[in-house]
């Protein structure tokens, strides 16, 4: 899902499909809708460019640097996407999608000094460049427009095998800390299977960016109670959080050990099917972020809380897995994302904040033991790491390569 960081962040990165395109501009979200007709160059201070199959960009010549006015008409009989590309560094500045037949979008713009170029995407066929435009006056500009390299199906590829195979890697552990449990509950010893059910819950939980390749496995592992039901209320549930109500409630030995049990099967069948599985590299930037929103959302409100207190355990683990699923990301955000240095250091930060809460022993403070400013601490920490986070999901979002 879609969150309003991301597309916030993608306003600043890139732009959205659909009728409406949003763009920045002078370091402001603007808006920008497309209409029928042709009356876009009744502005004084526009340029009206043509985005056709037959000639791309015409229209936009003896440029200064500074905001840019443009209306792009698509002349063409079918769809396409247009981009605002430096001639040299294939930076995009502006990225109109689907932009229909017989429509115009106008967009705003703020470039500095150089040589730039529209690129016409049509669906079907190879992109067609359009004249370089000179345009001259300062480098640097005031509330620039930022650029950014198109991250292509080709580039993520590699990103998601790498991760795909660091998720493989960690489910054997996961399977055996699973059975550990089991045998736990098998022999009656409910304190040593808390324990153990811990260690189990924080290793899936770190795996955060896979669930969408996981399908109902992730369901089936670690899912929660239906709507107006309680973990240990709902006869249906399965997996960590019905062990975790179960073992926090009292239930004797022999009413958990069926799940346990059933929990090792699931485990070993998401580890047997896992090497079939795709995972969408799309994901992993998505993931990245929403791994972080879903921690702030559930477990530092307590949602996900049937019985054992452990959440800001499961926020440690989801800030792992955080760093995990930016990882094989590295190589494509190095040169795309100048906050990245920053977005590691906030990880870093509530990383250590979080784990401040937990004892010499292990254990873990409860959440409601946590003080009001101390809850609104963590919360500011993570609120301002996922902020840092969202722009990776709009960069990461794939595009046409225009070359």
């Amino acid at each position: 899902m879609t969150t309003r960081r991301v597309v916030r962040a993608a306003a600043k990165y890139g732009v959205l499909a659909g009728a409406l395109a949003v763009v920045i501009a002078a370091g402001v979200i603007v808006t920008v809708a497309t209409r029928s007709g042709s009356g876009a160059g009744e502005h004084p201070k526009a340029y009206t460019v043509t985005a056709a199959i037959s000639g791309c960009g015409t229209g936009w010549s003896d440029a200064k640097a500074g905001t840019q006015t443009f209306d792009v008409k698509n002349t063409s009989i079918a769809g396409m996407e247009v981009y605002l590309q430096a001639a040299s560094s294939k930076s995009v500045y502006l990225d109109l999608e689907a932009l229909g037949a017989g429509t115009t979008t106008r967009a705003n713009v703020t470039i500095g000094a150089g040589e730039y170029r529209f690129i016409c995407l049509p669906a079907d066929e190879d992109p067609i460049a359009g004249p370089v435009v000179s345009v001259t006056g300062d480098v640097h500009v005031a509330n620039a427009t930022p650029g950014i390299v198109p991250v292509t199906q080709n580039d993520l590829i590699p990103a998601s095998k790498q991760y795909g195979a660091w998720i493989e890697s960690r489910l054997p552990t996961l399977e055996a800390d699973a059975q550990a449990l089991s045998s736990d509950v098998a022999a009656g010893d409910l304190g040593k299977a808390r324990a153990d059910w811990l260690t189990a819950h924080l290793e899936y939980e770190s795996l955060g960016a896979a669930y969408g390749a996981f399908g109902d496995a992730d369901t089936a592992i670690n899912g929660m109670p239906a709507s107006g039901r309680t973990a240990l209320g709902d006869p249906d549930l399965t997996g960590f959080h019905k062990i975790e109500a179960l073992l926090y409630s009292g239930a004797p030995a022999p009413e958990i050990a069926p799940l346990a049990t059933q929990l090792v099967a699931d485990i070993d069948h998401l580890r047997t099917d896992f090497p079939h599985a795709r995972i969408e590299p799309l994901d992993i930037g998505l993931r990245a972020h929403e791994i972080l929103e879903n921690a702030l959302q559930f477990e530092l409100t307590g949602k996900t809380d049937a019985g054992s207190h452990t959440n800001l355990a499961t926020v440690d683990a989801n800030l792992t897995g955080t760093v995990q699923a930016l990882e094989p990301l590295r190589g494509i955000l190095k040169s795309r994302y100048p906050d990245l240095a920053e977005t590691d250091a906030a990880i870093a930060a509530s990383k250590k904040l979080v784990e401040s809460f937990r004892a010499p022993d292990g254990s873990w403070m409860p959440l409601q033991s946590l003080s009001t400013t101390q809850r609104e601490d963590v919360d500011a920490q993570i609120d301002k790491t996922i902020e840092l986070l969202a722009p990776i999901a709009a960069i990461c979002d794939v595009r046409r390569s225009a070359s």
